[in-house]
């Protein structure tokens, strides 16, 4: 293959809706996979739209407040579900979904983590 160099900075966490670093319209690709996680207000802000590094900022404390919802819910959901009269089959299948949730954020954040130096890499060798 052609692109040794840069296939191997390409992290195992690096998202595949993104096109790989220094591809053709590779930050477009990664501002659009940004914008999906967070709120939808922030992806129409100007400054976040002409500087995809401040969207992988906000994208990066968002999915990190996120993390720190999903774990509060699973560790909570033991003591509080019971008494919402749930069946213990749905209090299970809610435990293993917030489980669940929180392995898939924390790979989501490190694939904010790659995109985000890749980024700043970019830009600091323009």
């Amino acid at each position: 293959m052609s692109m040794t160099l840069t296939t191997t900075r390409i992290s195992p966490d690096w998202p595949c809706q993104v096109k790989t670093p220094g591809s053709y319209d590779w930050e477009r690709s990664a501002a659009k996979w940004l914008r999906e996680l967070v709120p939808a207000r922030y992806a129409s802000y100007p400054a976040l739209i002409r500087h995809p590094v401040l969207l992988a900022r906000h994208a990066h404390i968002q999915v990190q407040q996120e993390i720190r919802i999903a774990r509060t819910a699973l560790q909570t959901a033991r003591a509080d579900l019971p008494g919402l009269g749930l069946p213990e089959s749905v209090i299970e299948h809610t435990i293993k979904l917030y489980a669940a949730e929180v392995l898939q954020l924390q790979h989501i954040a490190r694939s904010v983590r790659a995109v985000s130096q890749a980024l700043v890499d970019h830009h600091a060798g323009r």
